[in-house]
């Protein structure tokens, strides 16, 4: 392949991945997390490990987008999944360090991707066969376990004593809405499309996942174009995800202590910032390595808050899932620029790729900024309302009687 056919292939896996993950979350709220959330890492598996042993471009392309299909509904599916579980400002540690996987697998897939490249010959595969068909394979022995240790919610889940399932009930129903019984409904779904909160939300995802995605489809290139072999390239992965990977757990603890998401965000984009600032302005290949660091310890942690934050503050049930989906449908739409941004002729400084990704990142700040804002003079209004109509505090919002309005209830107060 040329490199404009594999940028293509690129391309169209984030066109399948944009367009699936609302109706995927629809799909999850209207059967079971049970059934739902393995059946997709399953499908997801077949396609990966299909992948290794496509003959054909017409099979890459067809294989790239239904890979992108079969994925899109997992994260989505899964952040909605931990917001039926814990209580609103548990919420971000738990989805952060889902989202560390990502980072970690990162540093993992680097020293894999070398190992499994000295596959080459094995079976008459080159190595980049192997690479797909055996973390395909894994991924699906993985998915089939999943069958048996993916629970519902806390209202059914079988490992859960009699006290233990009061007790997380509890728990939920003084905090946020998990613990209503909330049908699907249509109109909740049109709910969640007319909220400017949610574009917001959307908005800030996009904003930083072209860097994100930028950079763990091309690192290795970036890394190779500073004059290391592509052996060395895969291994020389691995630190900058190590960083991240810290750096978004430690960022998760602090934002969940201080009850704060907006300026860790903004925090993090900047030092993602530093990183771009650094891979445009020098020449040397260790300066630039070390931007490399610096941008994915920026990039890792803003965006496990950025997917946090509508899971802490959507309500009600249905919203939340389709706000969740939109959410990373709208932020995937970045991706799907970023692919074409890093194309072979503009190697090794990467100019347009790395100068986009540092302008997105300036706009992610801003964005938050802007969502800040908003959310905050909605909790004064909410503040004032309770105050003067003598409504009931925040505290009894999941066990109150009668009419809930979710997100705009003046009980409910949003996380900034």
């Amino acid at each position: 392949m040329t490199g404009d056919q594999y940028l293509t292939g690129l391309t169209l896996y984030f066109i399948g991945y944009v367009l699936f993950e609302i109706p995927c979350n629809i799909i999850l709220k209207r059967t079971t997390p049970r059934l739902w959330l393995p059946t997709i890492t399953l499908f997801w598996g077949i396609v990966a490990t299909l992948l290794g042993v496509v003959q054909n471009y017409a099979g890459y392309l067809t294989s790239r987008f239904f890979l992108g299909v079969t994925e899109s509904g997992l994260f989505p599916g899964v952040v909605f999944y931990l917001s039926m579980w814990y209580k609103r400002n548990e919420q971000h540690y738990r989805i952060s360090l889902f989202f560390s996987a990502a980072s970690l697998a990162g540093a993992f897939g680097g020293i894999l991707a070398w190992g499994i490249g000295h596959m080459k010959g094995v079976g008459g595969y080159n190595g980049w066969r192997w690479i797909f068909i055996l973390e395909g394979l894994l991924t699906v022995v993985v998915s089939v376990l999943a069958y048996f240790f993916v629970h519902n919610y806390p209202s059914t889940a079988e490992f859960l004593t009699e006290e233990e399932r009061e007790y997380i009930q509890f728990r939920l129903k003084y905090d946020n809405d998990a613990t209503r019984d909330e049908s699907f409904t249509w109109a909740a779904v049109l709910t969640a499309f007319k909220d400017p909160k949610v574009w917001l939300y959307g908005l800030g995802f996009h904003t930083v996942s072209l860097p994100l995605y930028t950079l763990s489809l091309f690192l290795p290139s970036i890394i190779s174009g500073l004059g290391y072999s592509n052996a060395s390239a895969q291994l020389l992965t691995v630190p900058p995800y190590a960083v991240a990977f810290i750096l978004v757990v430690v960022v998760a603890v602090y934002s969940e202590k201080t009850h704060l998401r907006a300026p860790f965000i903004m925090g993090s984009s900047a030092l993602g910032i530093i990183g771009y600032i650094i891979l445009l302005s020098t020449h040397s290949s260790g300066s630039s390595y070390v931007g490399t660091i610096f941008a994915a310890a920026g990039i890792y942690p803003s965006t496990a808050i950025v997917l946090s934050w509508p899971a802490n503050n959507v309500s009600g049930q249905t919203k939340r899932a389709v706000a969740n989906a939109m959410q990373i449908s709208i932020g995937n739409l970045g991706a799907v620029m970023g692919t074409q941004l890093y194309r072979s002729e503009w190697s090794p400084r990467y100019f347009v790729g790395h100068s986009l990704a540092l302008a997105y990142l300036a706009a992610n700040i801003a964005v938050t900024g802007t969502l800040w804002l908003v959310l905050s003079r909605e909790n004064e209004k909410k503040a004032e309302i309770r105050r003067t109509q003598n409504i009931a505090s925040l505290e009894e919002v999941g066990a109150a009687d009668g009419e809930f309005l979710g997100d705009d209830d003046p009980r409910w107060v949003f996380q900034t």
